[in-house]
Order: structure tokens, then C-alpha cells, then sequence
């Protein structure tokens, strides 16, 4: 079987192998420094002891774990109180809770969640603090 317009078939292969790979090979070696967070809020200097919910290498790597446990105690469950790790008690409360301290979404949410590529649902039910003012 001979195979006509090999040149041609080679050269197309070779295109969609490097515009397929595109992705991955472009950003190999580039370092992306992790997003600087502003902890600067009001709520939070006022705070003695600066601490969250959860240590906060825990809350790095767990938050959105910690958010769905708390949506299915609300909503399922009727559970409104959280005890953490070191027995301090919180109220489970995203809006309530978390951004008492962390008022400032694109400070704080929107730089790491764009730095991971992270789509969180959050906002579809609840209120970015900055359109309530």
C-alpha cells in the first residue's frame, strides 16, 4: 500500500502533536510564586490571638473540606456549632464566621482560588460581603 502525501500527513501529525502539548510544555520550569494574602483586616488586629477556625496550615489544605462538612451540619443535619481542634467552639457560618475576619473576597479568596484555578460554588448561595454595603 503505498501512502500518498506523506509529507503532508507527517507535517499535520506533527502540528496537533505540538498544538495538543501545548499546555504542558509551555509553563514547564516556570515558577509561580503563591499569591500574597492580606490579613490586614480591621476584625483581624482587633483580635489578641490571631488564630482561625483551624491552624493555618490546615485551613490551607482543608478549608474547602471544612466548608462542605459545615454546608451538609447546616443543612442536613441542622448542626450549627463547630468545635475545633484545640476545643475552642465556633459558629458554623461562612458569612458569619469566616469573613468576619477574611471581609475582603478579592484580598483573600479570589487570589488564591484564581492561583489554584479553583471555581467554588460559595457565591451562588451566599453574599459577597462587598455587594451587601
Amino acid at each position: 500500500m503505498k501512502l500518498y502525501n506523506r509529507g503532508m500527513i507527517i507535517a499535520g501529525i506533527v502540528v496537533f502533536l505540538i498544538v495538543a502539548t501545548f499546555p504542558l510544555w509551555y509553563g514547564r520550569g516556570k515558577a509561580v510564586p503563591p499569591p500574597d494574602l492580606k490579613l490586614d483586616t480591621p476584625a483581624i488586629q482587633r483580635l489578641k490571638k490571631k488564630l482561625c477556625v483551624e491552624t493555618a496550615p490546615y485551613m490551607r489544605a482543608n478549608h474547602m473540606k471544612l466548608l462542605a462538612a459545615w454546608r451538609d451540619d447546616v443543612v442536613r443535619e441542622g448542626k450549627r456549632t463547630y468545635t475545633a481542634a484545640d476545643g475552642r467552639i465556633h459558629y458554623i457560618s461562612l458569612t458569619g464566621t469566616c469573613l468576619e475576619c477574611h471581609s475582603n473576597k478579592k484580598q483573600f479568596c479570589d487570589r488564591c482560588h484564581d492561583y489554584s484555578g479553583a471555581k467554588p460554588a460559595c457565591w451562588s448561595c451566599h453574599i459577597i460581603p462587598e455587594e451587601v454595603r
